[in-house]
């Protein structure tokens, strides 16, 4: 795909973007007004655990999700369609659904590698396993903050992935899965994320909506559910704290109810923006990461919006430092134990917050 009818295409996408009514937001919650909204997990939450995809399906059915997200193609033990639909028969028997998922996809990131082939190669793989497994989607990424500061920008890499996915849509129609893309790691604000959807096509293109990821672009992840909720069709979803520092602000992810989203307002939002798409959960509580955007510099790499900033702004305003969730301790052996079972702590705590408070989750 040539740059120029990306640019073209990007431009119709914001125009298309910026006429549309934002629907208000209103007060009552998931439970209160008695949606039955999924609830799952993403594999990544409990990354230390390096389960496969029978142990990760087992401790779904444990925690009583409605779905899973599998975001790695390494979870399955064969890619063969046999050993594939072994796993669906499993995950159908414990009453979950399945969600498929790997990463970048753009031949020219930074993040981008060839162990599945060439990006074109990694898609095909990717629905075909996406469509043995019942997975309605492929989740995929682009890159991550460090693709702004390559040639041509964060523009050239979304052209690229863009032809990646143009290249893969007849097959995505064909088999009847949709490629998921993330706003991952601080590669594309939210609007950059929906032009390319648009670009790319929505009849096969949605989000993976990442609410945690949304605070390393500097935005509110209440603001980014309006710009991807309409275009969402799988998540990967955590908490964010964040507040002032001398040179911008710091942002922490942490468990649900521990940040600044109002998980309240957030699912009621939901459930008029995206309300088939379950909330899953990708805890990956930690230490601060500083965005220092008051210096000059920082703006070199990223799209300055100043209303969408002074929504990010009022976050940090708002919120506090606070300490790091989890320091491993120093001992190798003793690390990996510990690691696993703050991980599992810390999901389940979220889990059990969004189904009590919110009323989350189609399981008693």
């Amino acid at each position: 795909m040539h740059r120029r009818s990306f640019l073209t295409g990007l431009a119709a996408a914001s125009a298309a973007s910026a006429a549309l009514t934002a629907r208000p937001l209103f007060a009552a919650s998931a439970k209160s007004a008695g949606l039955k909204i999924g609830l799952g997990y993403d594999n990544f939450a409990v990354r230390a655990m390096q389960w496969k995809a029978p142990a990760l399906i087992a401790y779904a059915a444990q925690l009583k999700c409605d779905s899973l997200l599998i975001s790695d193609l390494d979870a399955y033990e064969s890619l063969d369609d046999a050993a594939l639909r072994t796993v669906r028969a499993q995950a159908e028997a414990a009453g979950v659904q399945l969600y498929a998922g790997s990463w970048s996809i753009c031949p020219t990131s930074k993040s981008f590698r060839p162990n599945r082939g060439t990006a074109e190669e990694h898609l095909r793989l990717g629905l075909r396993v996406a469509k043995a497994l019942g997975s309605p989607v492929f989740r995929v990424v682009l890159g991550s903050a460090e693709d702004r500061k390559t040639e041509g920008g964060i523009r050239a890499r979304m052209a690229d992935t863009v032809a990646v996915m143009k290249a893969c849509r007849t097959q995505a129609l064909d088999l009847g899965v949709k490629i998921a893309i993330e706003n991952h790691a601080g590669d594309m604000h939210s609007w950059e994320c929906r032009e390319l959807i648009e670009t790319a096509g929505t009849d096969f293109v949605g989000c993976n909506i990442d609410s945690g990821n949304a605070a390393w672009t500097l935005e509110d992840p209440m603001d980014v559910l309006e710009t991807l909720g309409p275009v969402t069709i799988c998540s990967s979803l955590r908490d964010d704290m964040i507040w002032e520092t001398p040179d911008g602000a710091a942002v922490q992810w942490t468990a649900a109810g521990d940040g600044l989203i109002d998980w309240k307002a957030y699912t009621a939002r939901w459930a008029q923006l995206c309300p088939k798409v379950p909330i899953m959960i990708e805890t990956i509580s930690g230490g601060p990461r500083e965005f220092k955007y008051k210096q000059p510099d920082f703006w070199k790499f990223y799209d300055q919006r100043p209303e969408k900033l002074a929504k990010f702004e009022a976050l940090a305003k708002r919120g506090k430092k606070i300490p790091p969730a989890f320091t491993p301790p120093a001992d190798p052996k003793e690390r990996t134990l510990a690691t696993q079972n703050f991980q599992k702590a810390d999901l389940e705590k979220s889990l059990a917050y969004l189904r009590k408070e919110i009323g989350l989750g189609q399981k008693t």
